[in-house]
């Protein structure tokens, strides 16, 4: 078993808080001592109260899935053979009601766009089965009920 851990820190300071007009930014901090400014969307609660240049969970739950699957993309490619120079995503999560009727990131789109060294990128198939064990592997995508949908291109 592996656990794997983050802290988060808010403080309401002197603002009001019954009245739901509080600072929803905080922060995450991760081993290593990495700390990430945080808070909700914009999209989900209106400014001032969110803080549009911090992650806000669901662009987090979005950029884990995308990260998930390049790593293990990137571990399948080098065992193969194939040479990965550069490999980038446009990932776009879709927040809409699932079959509960309840709010859920019910779609995650990734869309790879990978360039490999001369003479070592596999053909069409083959980098559709990189994909595709990749997103077998992805263990984060594995965890969430959300349809994660990779359009990868080379």
């Amino acid at each position: 078993m592996q656990q794997f851990e983050a802290q988060l820190a808010w403080q309401r300071g002197a603002q009001p808080f019954l009245d739901n007009r509080y600072s929803r930014a905080h922060a995450w901090r991760f081993d290593g001592g990495l700390q990430v400014p945080a808070s909700s969307s914009p999209l989900s609660v209106p400014l001032p109260m969110s803080d549009p240049a911090a992650v806000d969970p669901e662009e987090a739950l979005v950029a884990a899935v995308s990260s998930c699957h390049m790593l293990f993309f990137l571990s399948l490619a080098a065992r193969a053979g194939h040479v990965v120079d550069d490999y980038r995503d446009h990932a776009i999560g879709t927040m809409s009601s699932n079959a509960d009727g309840r709010m859920a990131m019910t779609r995650i789109v990734l869309r790879p766009a990978i360039g490999f060294a001369a003479g070592t990128a596999p053909d069409a198939a083959g980098l559709d089965a990189l994909h595709h064990a990749a997103h077998a592997q992805c263990y984060i995508a594995n965890s969430i009920k959300a349809d994660v949908i990779v359009e990868g291109s080379a």
